[in-house]
């Protein structure tokens, strides 16, 4: 059975950080893909990181330069380190698994982060 279990989310300043993991069990995670989504209410999903299987890093306009990611294949784990957090960065926040040769495609339960003074 496949799980990816995120954990790290919470209420944040503006301009403060946060930083999300997610650990997977069930998969051989060193050959799936990671990425993260977040939801507005409202919204469409949305990506805000992708982690390669060789941790090349992508980021969209709305996250690059305040947003990393990494991962730690020997612990199943994927972060994603949120700095500068903006009011509408608040969203729940989803990890995701795909392995591109399978087309396997996995997701987590999601973490809400609120970005409130």
């Amino acid at each position: 059975q496949v799980q990816l279990v995120e954990s790290g989310g919470g209420l944040v300043q503006p301009g403060g950080s946060l930083r999300l993991s997610c650990t997977a069990s069930g998969i051989i995670f060193n050959s799936y893909t990671m990425r993260w989504y977040r939801q507005a209410p409202g919204n469409q999903r949305e990506l805000v990181a992708l982690i390669s299987l060789n941790s090349n890093t992508i980021f969209p306009v709305s996250a690059k330069g305040r947003f990393s990611g990494s991962r730690d294949d020997a612990q199943n784990t994927v972060y994603l380190q949120m700095n500068s957090l903006k009011p509408e960065d608040t969203a729940v926040y989803y990890c995701n698994a795909f392995n591109p040769d399978t087309y396997g495609n996995y997701w987590g339960q999601g973490a809400q982060v609120t970005v409130s003074s």
